[in-house]
């Protein structure tokens, strides 16, 4: 995702962090980015989890049902 970025770009990018921020908030900001990024990943794991039971439960339903159809 990150590859096309080179050192200079990531420099840049924390001057900016610094200078917008302060020393002082940067941690507590990324500490809430990373928080943020855990639950982005709990919950796309239980929407594919969710989804997944779906299509589980469609692959079923016409193995069961189309017996009863005819």
């Amino acid at each position: 995702m990150f590859s096309n970025i080179g050192i200079g770009e990531v420099v840049v990018v924390v001057l900016v962090l610094l200078f917008l921020f302060g020393g002082k908030k940067l941690p507590e900001l990324a500490r809430g980015l990373g928080e943020s990024g855990k639950e982005l990943k709990k919950a796309k794991k239980e929407i594919e989890r969710a989804l997944s039971d779906i299509n589980s439960d469609i692959d079923e339903d016409p193995k069961t049902k189309g017996g009863d159809q005819q």
